[in-house]
């Protein structure tokens, strides 16, 4: 089996006369995910990489321009080549991962998030790549009865919350295992965005339709991510130079769920009132529904998700005076430029 041959790296200062390797490669491990896709297409604009390779066991989503990137197929539930890529990379960011609930067996969310996590970093240690970038979630917090920044306490209650956390751990083990190692770990909201059929847009589609419920209360916050202002913070943390940094992204501030329902209404024009139903009546429809309609939008596993307040600051950026963009109207009027078909 051939050996990943490392680069000497080339190196460049920031604004504060940190060190930069400007290698040329990035190695992006589920890059062919909605995340995935999106950083890639920022990395080339902005010429960060002469080479960017999207690891991944399918190949990129179809709205991404030829050209953007490399493709090579790979699991990283099992032990990742040496031949995955040519050289070494300057950055690897690992955003593999099974997320969505519901939707999977507890153990495939610790056979992907966690051993993933392990098979990366060991590859990371082998082809000597000293810069590595982790997506992992809030969903590591749990419920969030009042507001929350990165120094709250660790208290997932899913299998995936649970998986992310013990994959910042091993991330976190890697790093201890060099002094010039550097990590990343980002904890964002749910994204949405251009071309993601996700959450937002469901309840988009739903408020415009006239069928979106409230679950529960219509005053619980609700802590969102939109992709591009997630960009500009893997940009500008990337840049910031710090050799271990854990922060959360979300849009701030973070605002009740219903006016984010009543800018949405304002934005499409909606006159058809939204209702809001408590969670003890709500939850037994949902029941229903998941009998007798598979992958229901209302299963009960979404329903209580919805109904759950996620509250997050994202305090790191805040303090080091990143620009949040994106508020929920302006992202709003931003992704109808971007993909208006999408609504």
């Amino acid at each position: 089996m051939s050996r990943v041959v490392a680069t000497k790296p080339t190196l460049t200062y920031n604004l504060r006369g940190y060190r930069v390797s400007s290698r040329r490669t990035c190695l992006i491990f589920g890059g062919s995910g909605y995340i995935g896709c999106h950083l890639a297409a920022r990395l080339r604009h902005i010429g960060r990489f002469e080479r960017i390779v999207l690891a991944d066991i399918e190949p990129p989503k179809k709205w991404l321009a030829d050209g953007v990137a490399e493709y090579v197929r790979c699991d990283v539930r099992a032990p990742i080549s040496e031949e995955t890529i040519g050289d070494s990379p300057a950055w690897i960011f690992n955003l593999a991962a099974v997320h969505r609930e519901p939707g999977h067996e507890p153990i495939e969310y610790f056979e992907t998030n966690l051993r993933g996590a392990r098979h990366v970093t060991e590859f990371a240690a082998r082809a000597d790549c000293r810069n590595l970038f982790f997506t992992s979630s809030i969903s590591v917090y749990g419920p969030t009865d009042s507001a929350i920044d990165e120094a709250a306490p660790i208290c997932p209650i899913t299998p995936y919350g649970s998986s992310k956390y013990a994959a910042e751990l091993t991330h976190e083990a890697w790093r201890s295992g060099g002094p010039d190692r550097r990590l990343i770990i980002c904890r964002p909201g749910v994204v949405y965005g251009p071309h993601d059929p996700g959450n937002i847009l469901r309840m988009i589609r739903a408020i415009k339709g006239g069928y979106f419920v409230i679950p529960g209360s219509p005053r619980i916050r609700k802590s969102y991510a939109y992709i591009a202002g997630l960009l500009d913070s893997v940009e500008f943390v990337m840049d910031h130079g710090d050799p271990y940094v854990c922060y959360n992204y979300v849009e701030t501030p973070t605002e009740p769920l219903s006016d984010l329902i009543s800018r949405i209404r304002s934005r499409f024009d909606v006159r058809m009132p939204t209702i809001s139903l408590p969670l003890p009546l709500l939850l037994p429809l949902s029941h229903a529904a998941a009998l007798f309609i598979p992958n229901t939008a209302i299963h009960p596993t979404r329903v209580r998700k919805a109904a759950t307040q996620t509250w997050i600051v994202p305090k790191f950026l805040e303090e080091a005076g990143f620009e949040f963009r994106y508020p929920f109207g302006s992202s709003l009027e931003h992704w109808l430029e971007q993909a208006p078909h999408d609504f």
